[in-house]
């Protein structure tokens, strides 16, 4: 068997029942803004900023160490 068909499919089930479980909607508030969102989604931008972040940095690390 494909190992690695399986193991796609067991992560897309996984992250299904992770979005259905995650699926209320949630108020953020931030100063005076106040935004309504799924959580899901939340996690997800949080997640994307998080790793625009890491990579922008390690590029940063990387060309100072170079110089």
């Amino acid at each position: 068997m494909n190992y690695k068909l399986i193991s796609s499919l067991i992560i897309i089930c996984l992250i299904l029942v992770f979005i259905i479980q995650n699926a209320a909607i949630v108020e953020i508030k931030l100063f005076f803004w106040t935004i309504s969102m799924s959580r899901v989604l939340l996690m997800f931008i949080l997640l994307a900023i998080g790793l625009i972040a890491g990579w922008l940095l390690n590029n940063y690390r990387v060309k100072r160490k170079k110089n």
